[in-house]
């Protein structure tokens, strides 16, 4: 029983140096600087909402406009990076498999919603799927409402995470064989069959990956979202407005409540991704 222990233990000391040393000066620049800027902002969050008690956030998440502001923002941005995963990885497949004019510059374009102000991709949007703009208008005369609405919601957030999903897919695309297409088509498999046999498995963490990044920008999501929104109460209002709303009201009560149960609910739905994404990996053999 010692032996491998022992043996462990020698390969541990004689192990060969890192190429880059100062393993404890950069672990503890790393441990500060999360330290300050992530984990003690939210532990401070954690520490206001605590005198509130369990039952004080349960009231607060208990409200009507409350609830209605988390279902919204939720399950809006669920469904915006559902969408960003279909629409992310047929862009990124494009990207990288093809090569014709404007190439470079679409891939350009990809980036735009991360450059853009968030305020001034709100205000384009709403004046496109306003009644009286470019697709507004024939969608109306259709009968189809977006702006001022849920879908103009779900618009924006489109809009803001699509990059994530593309960027996250793309390099993984690129580095797939089309030896593995032409050998399934070989085998006798279809298009679908190949997609769905050979191709998505070794996509899907990189999918949930994706899914993951723009379902938390879009449950974040502000700026692009309250000009298109229409902020109704119980229709299109989402939280980070309640949030804001409070605060103006000197609510600090309730806006503290609010945020500690979006990052308890974002914490929640982050980790089950991480877990579906860890068990596909082990699943597919994706490392």
């Amino acid at each position: 029983m010692s032996a491998p222990s022992s043996t462990r233990a020698n390969v541990w000391r004689f192990r060969a140096p890192s190429v880059l040393p100062g393993f404890a000066l950069t672990f503890g620049c790393t441990l500060a600087y999360l330290g300050l800027i992530v984990i003690l902002p939210l532990a401070l969050l954690v520490l206001r909402a605590s005198g509130l008690g369990f039952f004080g956030l349960y009231d607060i998440a208990a409200e009507p406009r409350v609830a209605a502001a988390l279902r919204t923002s939720f399950l809006v941005s669920f469904g915006a990076a559902a969408i960003d995963v279909v629409f992310g990885l047929i862009v990124a497949w494009v990207l990288s498999r093809y090569d014709f004019p404007g190439r470079r510059l679409l891939d350009a374009i990809v980036d735009l919603p991360f450059a853009l102000p968030t305020a001034v991709a709100g205000i384009s949007l709403a004046a496109l799927y306003a009644p009286n703009g470019w697709l507004g208008a024939p969608l109306a005369d259709a009968g189809i409402k977006v702006a001022f609405t849920r879908a103009g919601i779900l618009v924006a957030l489109i809009f803001v995470g699509l990059p994530f999903v593309v960027r996250t897919v793309q390099p993984l695309i690129a580095e797939l064989e089309a030896e593995l297409e032409e050998a399934s088509a070989t085998l006798g498999a279809s298009r679908f069959q190949t997609v769905r046999r050979v191709l998505l498995p070794l996509l899907a963490p990189a999918l949930l990956t994706g899914f993951a990044l723009a379902f938390a920008r879009g449950v974040a999501e502000y700026g692009s979202v309250i000009f298109i929104a229409g902020n109704l109460a119980y229709v299109s209002e989402i939280a980070p407005l309640l949030i804001v709303v409070k605060l103006e009201q000197y609510d600090y009560a309730g806006a503290t409540g609010i945020a500690t149960i979006m990052l308890a609910m974002s914490f929640a739905v982050l980790l089950v991704i991480n877990l579906i994404q860890a068990w596909s990996r082990k699943r597919f053999g994706y490392v």
